[in-house]
């Protein structure tokens, strides 16, 4: 279905393009991938790195529609990843998040209507889940966009993915641990029983593909994922090392969470479990409210969200049984 078909990746110099690359550089999918981003220099790496023809390469950024559009001429699927994503920055330049976020996913999806791409994954973060920082405002307005554009669409479906810390990517905990020790420094960890989700990018790579199979206008595809403590994680990190395992407790960042949360306990009130992962239907009632007035369905009041602190929990060996499947160990 896919062999004669052209997927864009927007923001595809990241991890996640680099990723999907791989997945599928080695099959017959897709004619070709189209790897959108505005960094020249990255772009640059992943051309000598790859060597694909079948790779081609659209300096753009999703803030400016004009170049999204002309790098959408004859797209039939997108996989949107062009984010801001670091919380820190977001929370002094809370704007940069929105125009990028927010208003490049608009852009994003009317050219990809315009179009008439087949379907849209937008990729959404836990962060967006009870947000407090702006990094998951914006992706929490990003997905409302998503939802609230997909409704008013014939020919072009919009779905949206949501997952946790993903191992290994650019500017994540483990790969900055592993610069420590190489510096010879001392380990530094925000809060030890912080807890987050633990995922690869390959498993980021099959939520996004089980949403682009099995995916409705406005769904919300959540994979069912363990989660460690940072403290467990730092231990496990220097025991693969052979090192010693002290760490410096440096204090939350601007905008962390104790833990973070997956699917709100609203949104697992009608999700529907599919095995490894979760679907979120949209809310498709219509602005005339005053007929839900006297109509609903009883809520049940013992659902729980579904966070890094009651899902299933790895110790430092099933950390490091988790971390060994990585190329940086």
């Amino acid at each position: 279905m896919l062999k004669d078909k052209i997927l864009l990746i927007t923001g595809g110099t990241g991890s996640f393009g680099g990723a999907v690359l791989n997945r599928f550089l080695h099959t017959d999918h897709f004619k070709e991938i189209r790897i959108f981003s505005r960094d020249e220099k990255k772009q640059d790496d992943m051309r000598n790195s790859y060597k694909d023809d079948r790779i081609k390469y659209f300096i753009g950024d999703v803030r400016d529609y004009n170049s999204v559009e002309y790098a959408m001429r004859n797209v039939d699927y997108v996989f949107h990843a062009a984010a801001l994503k670091q919380v820190p920055s977001c929370e002094f330049f809370p704007m940069q998040a929105v125009k990028t976020n927010v208003e490049g996913t608009q852009n994003v999806i009317r050219s990809a209507a315009l179009n008439k791409v087949n379907k849209v994954i937008c990729l959404s973060t836990d962060k967006a889940a009870y947000p407090i920082n702006a990094m998951g405002i914006s992706k929490a307005m990003m997905e409302k966009v998503a939802v609230a554009e997909a409704r008013n669409l014939i020919n072009t479906t919009v779905c949206l993915t949501r997952y946790g810390n993903v191992m290994a990517s650019r500017g994540s905990v483990i790969p900055l641990f592993l610069s420590q020790i190489e510096r010879g420094e001392i380990l530094t960890v925000t809060d030890p029983t912080m807890t987050r989700f633990l995922m690869s990018l390959d498993e980021a790579v099959e939520l996004v593909l089980f949403a682009f199979e099995h995916g409705n206008p406005g769904d919300l595809f959540v994979n069912k994922a363990p989660a460690a403590t940072i403290g467990d994680l730092a231990e496990a990190i220097c025991q693969l090392k052979n090192i010693n395992s002290e760490y410096k407790v440096i204090g939350t960042r601007h905008g962390e969470k104790l833990y973070e949360t997956l699917c709100t306990r609203e949104e697992m009130l009608k999700a529907e479990d599919m095995g490894d992962f979760y679907r979120i239907p949209a809310d498709n009632r219509d602005l005339n409210y005053a007929k839900y007035f006297s109509e609903g369905k009883e809520i049940m009041p013992n659902v729980e969200d579904y966070n890094s602190h009651n899902t299933s929990r790895k110790d430092v060996e099933g950390i490091k049984k988790l971390l060994k499947k990585l190329d940086l160990f």
